[in-house]
């Protein structure tokens, strides 16, 4: 494989196939759930369940998933759960009944969960320490990793129909990606602040602190933030081809493309969105996504019709797109354990969706329901406006200031550092 031998941009390919490494890896045994089901003599009950033990084991990692990561660094977490995944996936093609199936799908979630994790804390180093935006793109390598997955399920489906032959193939790109970004991860987590100290053993320990917290306001809507906005995504993977086919009576031919157009503006705002980032900072990028994706949704609800309906699609990848690398970044920032928590609200989000909306269509309609995926977006807007949304070109001036006050706390405060010339100051203060 080749090298790349800039130091951000080998780091930052290094990170990018962890994210590859996790939309390949799922996506290869969620293309073959039919060879499952029928392997294992499954119902539509039993798959459904497999499919949520999956969400429930990521939603249910997060206290081992803060403990890991303090622990180990996330650089050494994601290696390890990544050759989980893989083992896993070898152990799903050989699994002999539902019950161990079921037990290898809870595990993957769970190691998906602490991938997860890791990566993204990797990614939030990766633009502190080089002071460069690079989430979004980290981000947009995941779908480029489920999309070679599926373009690999239709190869070997052709070829043969052996689950083992399928899943070894994948096992082996899979151990390849790891080997490829083993060198190049960052060794340390720079994006969390620093833990003070722990006091002597004769020294009282601070009346506030305690081992075990309550997550902060901010930690909380940040993960809201990740939940809306993880139920937007959810659902119009979902439910935008039944809209299509159901309410805007669209063909055949043509229903499909609701989830297409979805996913490609998607992936081409997540490819352009680290300049937006740089140019106009993350919270504007989400707050005015969160309101494009909301209103645009509303609006073709409202106006009916396939064209309509596409355009409204449209608006929902492009303005979605940038909010979970965003959100990511502010969680890594304010430590290992938000980054869990939020992580896990957002996989909770992902799973609860998609039903919230089958539940509000079964009593109403279907248009109901993809009004409750509108509101969803618009309550991510409300959200950011309570995160504190930080740069990365701010966080080594904070990281300066906070040292010097507590080296010297009778110093001077330092007079803030003056933005380029060339550049839009990207801090957003807290509503």
């Amino acid at each position: 494989m080749f090298r790349v031998r800039d130091d951000f941009r080998r780091a930052q390919v290094a990170i990018a196939a962890l994210f590859c490494f996790l939309g390949l890896q799922y996506a290869t045994w969620a293309s073959r759930l039919p060879a499952i089901k029928s392997r294992l003599d499954l119902g539509e009950a039993e798959v459904g369940l497999l499919l949520m033990a999956c969400g429930a084991g990521a939603a249910a990692s997060f206290p081992l998933v803060a403990i890991l990561t303090r622990r180990l660094g996330s650089r050494l977490l994601a290696l390890l759960s990544a050759l989980a995944l893989g083992v896993l996936l070898l152990a799903l093609a050989v699994a002999p009944n539902y019950p161990v199936a079921l037990l290898i799908i809870c595990l993957d979630g769970v190691a998906v969960g602490c991938l997860n994790v890791a990566m993204n804390a990797q990614g939030a180093a990766l633009e502190v320490r080089y002071q460069r935006t690079a989430m979004a793109k980290l981000h947009a390598t995941f779908s480029g990793g489920s999309l070679c997955a599926a373009l690999l399920a239709s190869g070997m489906n052709a070829i043969t129909s052996t689950l083992a032959a399928h899943f070894a193939v994948a096992a082996v790109l899979l151990a390849l990606l790891i080997g490829y970004a083993r060198p190049g991860l960052l060794t340390e987590d720079e994006a969390a602040p620093k833990a003070a100290p722990e006091p002597a053993a004769d020294e009282p320990a601070p009346a506030g602190r305690r081992r075990l917290s309550m997550p902060s306001r901010i930690t909380v809507w940040m993960g809201c933030a990740m939940a809306f906005g993880t139920v937007t995504e959810g659902a119009m993977n979902d439910w935008s081809a039944l809209y299509m086919k159901d309410v805007a009576h669209a063909s055949a031919e043509v229903a499909p493309l609701g989830i297409a157009v979805v996913s490609v503006m998607m992936v081409l705002a997540r490819v352009f969105a680290d300049g937006w980032r740089t140019r106009w900072g993350d919270g504007r990028i989400v707050r005015a996504g969160s309101v494009l994706a909301g209103a645009g949704l509303a609006v073709a609800l409202l106006a009916g019709g396939v064209v309509p309906a596409l355009l409204g699609f449209a608006c929902v990848g492009l303005g979605v797109a940038a909010v979970t690398p965003c959100v990511y970044v502010a969680a890594a920032r304010a430590g290992s354990d938000a980054l869990a928590l939020v992580a896990a609200m957002g996989t909770t989000g992902l799973l609860a969706g998609p039903a919230l909306i089958g539940f509000i269509a079964s009593g109403s309609s279907l248009v109901w329901g993809m009004g409750a995926v509108a509101v969803s977006a618009l309550l991510v807007s409300v959200c950011a406006t309570r995160i504190h949304w930080t740069s990365v070109t701010d966080t080594d001036t904070s990281t300066a200031t906070a040292t010097a006050t507590d080296a010297d706390p009778n110093a001077a405060e330092p007079a803030p550092a003056a933005a380029p010339a060339d550049r839009t100051p990207l801090t957003d203060a807290p509503a």
